[in-house]
């Protein structure tokens, strides 16, 4: 994420622009997108791989508190915020679909970063660690719907692209993951399900990127195709896209008092919701604070899958390249915070 924000105008255009250009020239750019996007597929293919049901004993109920609370007061946040800055802020798009999307980008939480930050620091198998990486994927899963909706342009429309989304779901998990099942498929047939998943939900006036997470989804576990996509992905191809999204984010846009104010308000809203409002809900059915407050950090965590989302708000119009670059500073905010954070509340992990 720093090395895009320094690729792009907020640094590497300021000091050097003749270098910005001979590097990123315009003709070149649409190429550029156009691999990254090819990354994100694949990359969103994994995070559905990647997704677990966790069922330790004791705590669905607490997992689904924390889930309701993250994503709850983020919207509700979120959507107060933008009705606050609708002008200011907003392109040209309505205060509902304007005041929904912030809910959803603030109510994101990166389930692969997430995932590692367990994993290194041993906490993967925690009370903490499963309620957080359980929360997670509920959270981004019901983000992406939103996001989805917010692609329809009518009401007439949402109620086609959720029927449409309907039966694409029934067909997958009733009929495509059960054949998967029984026929393992190789990394040839991986990719065209894969294709095939994206080129449906594109269809439907949904995201080709939720179509790829789905894909994810109805793999079957164990297999060997995480091994095979995840180094060209994750070592070439969604470099891309940060590099797309550095070129894109102008730090220089916010610019005078008044709009930084804005993205400190931006960035603490975000957090008030995720964190405070997760740790609350935890407290009040009775986890300790340490462990409420380690999974109110665990989820604040924000980090590709927010940039995909601000970056589909960028496409279709619905934020400003200002807010943009407030909501990209907010997501690199509450990402470098979590293991700092971490640190503080359980020290004794940090001593291991």
């Amino acid at each position: 994420m720093t090395a895009g924000i320094l690729l792009g105008p907020s640094f590497l255009g300021r000091v050097a622009p003749g270098a910005l250009a001979h590097l990123f020239p315009s003709d070149g750019l649409g190429a550029l997108d156009a691999l990254s996007q090819v990354g994100l597929i694949l990359f969103l293919f994994l995070v559905g791989m990647q997704v677990r049901t966790h069922n330790k004993g004791g705590l669905a109920g607490l997992a689904i508190a924390a889930s309701s609370a993250s994503m709850l007061t983020p919207i509700a946040l979120g959507g107060l915020l933008a009705v606050q800055r609708h002008r200011e802020l907003a392109n040209t798009v309505p205060l509902p679909t304007f005041a929904l999307f912030m809910g959803a980008a603030m109510s994101i939480t990166a389930f692969p970063v997430l995932a590692r930050i367990l994993t290194e620091r041993g906490m993967l198998n925690s009370r903490a660690g499963v309620i957080a990486i359980s929360c997670a994927a509920v959270d981004d899963v019901a983000a992406w719907c939103l996001v989805a909706l917010l692609m329809a342009a009518s009401a007439a429309a949402w109620l086609l692209m959720l029927a449409g989304l309907l039966v694409y779901a029934a067909a997958m998990l009733y009929g495509v993951r059960p054949l998967l099942r029984r026929h393992v498929p190789n990394l040839a047939g991986a990719l065209l399900l894969l294709l095939a998943s994206s080129w449906s939900t594109e269809s439907l006036g949904v995201h080709a990127l939720f179509g790829a997470f789905v894909a994810g989804l109805v793999m079957p576990r164990g297999t060997e195709l995480p091994g095979i996509v995840e180094p060209l992905t994750n070592t070439l191809l969604l470099p891309l896209f940060f590099a797309f999204t550095g070129l894109r984010t102008s730090i220089a846009l916010v610019s005078g008092a008044r709009l930084w104010l804005y993205c400190v308000a931006i960035i603490a809203v975000a957090i008030s919701g995720k964190l405070f409002g997760c740790a609350f809900m935890l407290r009040a059915r009775r986890l300790p604070w340490r462990d409420s407050l380690t999974v109110g950090t665990l989820v604040n965590t924000r980090g590709l899958i927010e940039l995909v989302i601000l970056n589909i708000g960028l496409d279709r119009k619905i934020i400003s390249p200002t807010l943009f670059s407030m909501m990209v500073l907010m997501a690199l905010v509450t990402t470098f915070m979590t293991t700092p954070l971490l640190a503080l509340i359980n020290p004794e992990l940090e001593a291991e």
